[in-house]
């Protein structure tokens, strides 16, 4: 039911809209939302009650204008009134913690925002904080991020300090792969914001079976509500190639799991807001992967929307009026979703998808591309995916064959791209 309160939602950034027009459904059905973004509103008109446009900074990476966001944020303010600000959009968690405390609003602090952006900052906090975390080093140089390989001892994991989904990230084995894979990172760096441009965070390889958790922070107690089990492409690299949700998931209640959850939400400064934690179980028990200001990604909680009836859009409104969110399931199931990758870098030629029911438990198949788009895989670039299907069961293990049978019924037609010299983004 919306909630006619005067008064609007800012929201930063809609993203695509496969991906996430659900969520702007969900929210728009608490509140009038006014969407700030960069570039005008198309698609997102019915759930809008007014847009402004900001454009990035000119140059090198992604630079979001903060002072002219929070010019516009004081406009809206003064004729709408706003009653909370929010986004799932990483690129925007600092600006929307900003403008939450320019206008006074619950949100994540600033600081929390870039201890959560900045993946050297959350390590620091979690180690001051004596949390479970990988053994870490930061490395500038090629040559530091061999000494931090080797006195970690490897498999090292290197990643960039400022990414998300996976970018520019890969496991080392020996001293062989550490330059390449440290300058891959370093590389891929500059695609993201200046201030988190250039090095790269060496790690502890964490072995063991990895989860996300999505989960809500309000007046300082957080609040899991979907935990997903996620499926790893081939390594070195980390591609998210799956996620299974289980609405009846013991791991929703574990005590040592959520008062991990709830430890290092209070070592990084998160007293509101939406975040997305990745915890890998370790033969010691939970270890902290990451802390992201926001919902997740590769549409995690539109999976649990579907296995819980819990709206996820409703729930960033909720959070970002200061509200406790209801997170009660009216159902409990499991959704998975599987993407497609083509065998090699492609130009895509046809998709052919599977209609629902063509196998056991088939509720979507969607591709992802255009005919004619290029699609590359690692290390070339990232989230080079085709196609899409989700599939729904009684238990995690069946959802799982389903989804596989699924992917198989996907048609991918394509000519090989065979380019040795590729340099552009990393997405």
């Amino acid at each position: 039911m919306t909630d006619n309160t005067e008064g609007v939602v800012l929201q930063l950034s809609s993203g695509f809209q496969p991906y996430r027009e659900y969520l702007m459904r969900g929210a728009a059905a608490r509140g009038p939302l006014w969407l700030i973004d960069d570039e005008p509103a198309g698609w997102q008109q019915p759930y809008i009650a007014g847009s402004s446009v900001v454009l990035p900074l000119e140059g090198a990476g992604l630079a979001l204008d903060i002072d002219r966001l929070l010019a516009v944020a004081d406009s809206i303010a003064r004729i709408h009134g706003v009653r909370g600000v929010f986004t799932y959009d990483e690129p925007s968690v600092v600006a929307a913690a900003l403008i939450a405390d320019r206008l006074k609003l619950p949100g994540l602090t600033a600081e929390g925002a870039q201890g959560c952006r900045d993946k050297a900052r959350t390590r620091q906090a979690l180690t001051d904080a004596g949390l479970p975390q990988p053994e870490f080093a930061v490395a500038t140089t090629a040559e530091e991020a061999a000494t931090a390989a080797a006195t970690i001892g490897y498999p090292v994991v290197v990643k960039p300090r400022g990414m998300a989904a996976s970018i520019g990230v890969a496991v080392v084995d020996d001293a062989s792969g550490i330059v390449e894979a440290f300058e891959r990172a370093d590389s891929s760096s500059r695609s993201g914001p200046a201030e988190y441009q250039g090095g790269a965070l060496i790690e502890e390889l964490v072995d063991g079976p990895e989860i996300s958790v999505d989960g809500a922070v309000v007046a300082g107690e957080y609040q899991p509500f979907f935990v997903a089990h996620k499926q790893l492409g081939a390594p070195p690299y980390f591609e998210e190639i799956g996620h299974i949700v289980d609405g009846a998931d013991p791991l929703l209640t574990d005590p040592e799991l959520r008062k991990l959850l709830q430890s290092a939400h209070e070592a990084i400064g998160t007293p509101y807001g939406i975040t997305h934690t990745e915890i890998r179980f370790s033969s010691k028990g939970p270890v902290v992967i990451e802390v992201n200001g926001r919902l997740g990604g590769d549409l995690i909680p539109y999976l649990g929307k579907l296995a819980t009836g819990i709206d996820p859009g409703a729930i960033l409104v909720d959070v970002a009026r200061g509200n406790r969110p209801y997170l009660e399931a009216d159902h409990r199931t499991c959704v998975g979703i599987r993407f497609c990758y083509p065998p090699e870098d492609a130009r895509v030629v046809k998709i052919s998808v599977p209609e629902p029911g063509a196998v056991p438990g088939l509720v979507e198949a969607h591709p992802m591309v255009a005919e004619g788009a290029t699609v590359r895989l690692p290390p070339r670039a990232h989230i080079g995916r085709h196609a899409y299907v989700i599939c729904t069961a009684n238990d995690p293990a069946t959802c799982a064959d389903r989804l596989t049978a699924a992917a198989e019924l996907v048609e991918l037609k394509y000519d090989a791209l065979n380019e040795s010299d590729y340099s552009g983004r990393p997405w």
